[in-house]
């Protein structure tokens, strides 16, 4: 279904999702988000409040009323039940319920302090629910090398740099489509890369991503081409799309029989930051620099170990060896003295 925050939002919500987009850097994606949690949080108001019909679906409320004088009457009380209710009714998971309580803080906290509209931020005392960290999925060396053996067809130099480049760098999909051709610095070997925020970042090419992209760029079309500096281009000479990126990586994992939920691009980022730092004795911040991650505990996910390592661990133990004697003398023999 789509969705407009011009069409859809009251005037408030669009100021700030301009400000979410032009003054913190922040993607469509993610302001899209937020928005659309706001819109289920005003309706979940106007409905608790009896300010619309009782029989009228939730996701039919409209919200373009929704004034400065209505939000300086929300509760702190009125968004505990609004959790509550997401919690309960929505059955949302506590990641969904944690982006949630993000969009909620965020957008008073702009009212409060970036515009001054409020004197009191009523989400102060919001806790954002705590979620368990998953170990990220990822896939093993040995698969790694026979995804990027799988690689065939009229356009396998392109589809084989792609998946080397996410496979060494741990770049994400969004990265990996806005690579212009100027950004593949050959004076140092490194490329510069446009992430999260519009923030740059220069990560070091290897032998393998070099080679790759020289491959690549030997037969890469250089006549009717629309976007001339894009370096991936699809078979219409244009930029390569995000979508048309995902379909060709699932080709492949699929063709080494790793199909289904869960094996996505994302997933070559994971095992990019987990090859290198189980193979490589990489530090953490070195690997945070490298993934482009703002947080350091982000990147403390990747620091976990396989039961191989444990059970090597464990077995590596100067004592692993001493065991009890195997002979002893029969405790009733002692006692025929």
């Amino acid at each position: 279904m789509s969705f407009s925050i011009k069409d859809e939002m009251p005037d408030l919500v669009q100021q700030y999702a301009m400000y979410l987009r032009n003054i913190k850097g922040l993607s469509g994606k993610t302001v899209e988000s937020y928005c659309m949690d706001l819109r289920t949080f005003f309706r979940f108001l106007k409905h608790s409040q009896g300010l619309v019909c009782t029989e009228l679906p939730l996701d039919e409320i409209s919200i373009r009323d929704i004034d400065l004088d209505f939000i300086r009457g929300i509760t702190t009380y009125q968004i505990f039940e609004f959790m509550n209710y997401v919690a309960d009714e929505r059955n949302n998971l506590s990641s969904t319920r944690q982006r949630k309580s993000s969009s909620l803080k965020s957008f008073f906290k702009y009212l409060t302090i970036h515009e001054k509209l409020l004197s009191e931020n009523p989400t102060d005392n919001l806790t954002p629910p705590k979620s368990k960290k998953a170990l990220p999925h990822f896939l093993s060396l040995e698969q790694s090398v026979e995804l990027l053996q799988a690689v065939e067809g009229p356009d396998q130099e392109r589809d084989r740099c792609m998946l080397t480049l996410f496979l060494n760098c741990g770049m994400r999909l969004s990265e990996l489509v806005s690579i212009n051709i100027s950004d593949v610095l050959r004076n140092n070997n490194t490329l510069r890369i446009l992430g999260k925020g519009n923030k740059e970042r220069i990560v070091y090419l290897n032998q393998a991503c070099l080679e790759a992209i020289d491959s690549y760029l030997a037969v890469r079309p250089k006549d009717g081409v629309i976007d001339r500096n894009a370096l991936f281009l699809s078979s219409r000479k244009q930029r390569i799309s995000p979508k048309t990126v995902q379909f060709i990586v699932k080709k492949y994992l699929a063709k080494i029989g790793l199909e289904g939920p869960g094996y996505s691009v994302h997933k070559l980022r994971h095992t990019a930051a987990t090859l290198m730092y189980r193979y490589g004795d990489v530090d953490i911040r070195v690997l945070q620099d490298i993934l482009g991650h703002e947080n350091l505990g982000t990147t403390e996910i990747y620091t976990h170990t396989s039961n191989e390592q444990m059970e090597a661990a464990v077995n590596s133990n100067p004592l692993a060896k001493i065991t009890p004697q195997k002979s002893r003398k029969d405790p009733a023999k002692d006692n025929d003295d």
